[in-house]
């Protein structure tokens, strides 16, 4: 009879690693059952379970999410449809068992089924969740211990579906404004550098043995020309180099926070990056303080979505200020990084008892001029960039052919 290797979980909840014997995997994991434990795997002893259990131990059991296994699309469209499932009356274990059938990524069917089986083993779904914080943020896990709380887990996720949808349309438009210019930025750049390091130094090296003095562009020309031919291995070292010091320094608590500082202060990126943050911010607020979520609790996990240090410092000292009795507007008003629409629309909202809706339509208002500011931004940027490589085409043409001229005047 084959001997099978299983993993698992106790119905305490505790770890369970064995072997049994068994006709069949089938037959396995039904024994197992009987004796109270909930199999993750189960895999027949020798070479092939060796590898089996091995690939398992990174896919299933990873703790605390050690890497990311579902997208920002994948997770949306998953809660879509775990959200669908419950409102149609399947038990919470049999929709992540629907979820595992339709999941097409090996390492979502080990994640989804190390979910279901610690569910099953009677843990809470939103501290299964919290073990995955790769995947599972802590605004996904508060949402969902509050649908657990308040019995509307079906209707909370949908709620957090159309969220995460609406957060990623609003990164894609932002990546995909960004996308072309910086493509033309790099592309220009590197034209620009192989024609200066390799083509003008063989061109120019012509107007060298001239005795005649050379006009001042191709003077200019020929310089910037010899320089780069030169030290063009130090030039990209240093351009790599620079740039490794800048990410690391950006990874530094003091480097993010001067970094986010100087991104503020950039006129129209800073007006951008302000606005995209404060969308996060209502949008994210809005849809905790919707689902249940005590407003202390939503503003402090609400504030890390915005991804600037200097808005999470006013936010939080806000937070601070209300624990202490305060309303949300006036602190925020203080200071200073908020515009005066979002603190009357908040100051309103407060008044009238409407939170939730006032800041849907904050993030409404700020999702459409983000959407403006960046459609005008890049219909500009693209012909300033256009006439910026024309002039320095230009430039290298002009410093070329001027000798050749004067050589002409010169043979006649």
């Amino acid at each position: 009879m084959p001997v099978y290797q299983y993993r698992g979980y106790k119905s305490d909840g505790g770890s369970a690693v064995g072997i049994v014997d068994a006709e069949s995997v089938k037959v396995a994991r039904l024994k197992l059952r009987k004796d109270g434990v909930f199999p993750t795997d189960v895999v027949e002893q020798g070479q092939t379970a060796g590898r089996g259990l091995a690939h398992d131990r990174v896919a299933v059991s990873a703790p605390l999410g050690r890497s990311q296994v579902l997208s920002a699309p994948d997770l949306a469209m998953l809660t879509r449809q775990f959200a669908t499932l419950l409102v149609a009356g399947l038990p919470l274990v049999e929709a992540l068992g629907v979820l595992i059938d339709q999941s097409e990524k090996k390492q979502a069917k080990a994640l989804l089924a190390d979910v279901r089986e610690q569910v099953r083993a009677g843990k809470a779904l939103s501290s299964v969740l919290e073990s995955y914080g790769k995947d599972f943020s802590p605004i996904y896990v508060h949402m969902v211990r509050a649908g657990e709380t308040s019995g509307a887990l079906d209707q909370i996720l949908f709620r957090l579906a159309e969220f995460l949808e609406k957060q990623q349309a609003l990164r894609n438009k932002v990546t995909n404004a960004i996308l072309y210019p910086a493509l033309m930025l790099i592309v220009g750049v590197g034209v620009l550098f192989f024609l200066m390091t390799f083509v003008v130094p063989k061109i120019t090296a012509v107007f060298a043995s001239m005795k005649a003095t050379l006009p001042f562009p191709t003077v200019v020309l020929m310089t910037i020309s010899r320089f780069c031919s030169a030290y063009w291995p130090l030039l990209l070292l240093a351009v790599v180099g620079g740039g490794l010091l800048v990410r690391r320094f950006i990874q530094t608590e003091s480097g993010r926070t001067v970094t986010d500082r100087l991104i503020l202060r950039i006129p129209l990126i800073g007006d951008v990056a302000r606005m995209v943050s404060i969308s996060r911010l209502t949008g994210t607020l809005a849809t905790m303080l919707s689902s249940g979520v005590q407003l202390l609790e939503a503003l402090d996990v609400s504030k890390r979505v915005m991804n600037n240090r200097i808005l999470e410092e006013a936010v939080e000292c806000a937070r601070q200020n209300i624990r202490e009795g305060e309303t949300i507007a006036d602190p925020l008003k203080r200071s200073g990084q908020f515009p005066s629409l979002v603190t009357h629309m908040i100051a309103v909202g407060e008044r009238s008892g409407e939170m939730e809706e006032m800041l849907r339509r904050i993030g409404q208002i700020y999702d459409g001029e983000v959407e403006r500011v960046i459609t005008r931004f890049t219909s500009l940027l693209e012909p300033i960039m256009i006439l910026v490589m024309g002039v320095i085409v230009f430039f290298i043409v002009v410093a070329i052919l001027l000798p050749i001229f004067e050589m002409g005047q010169m043979v006649r």
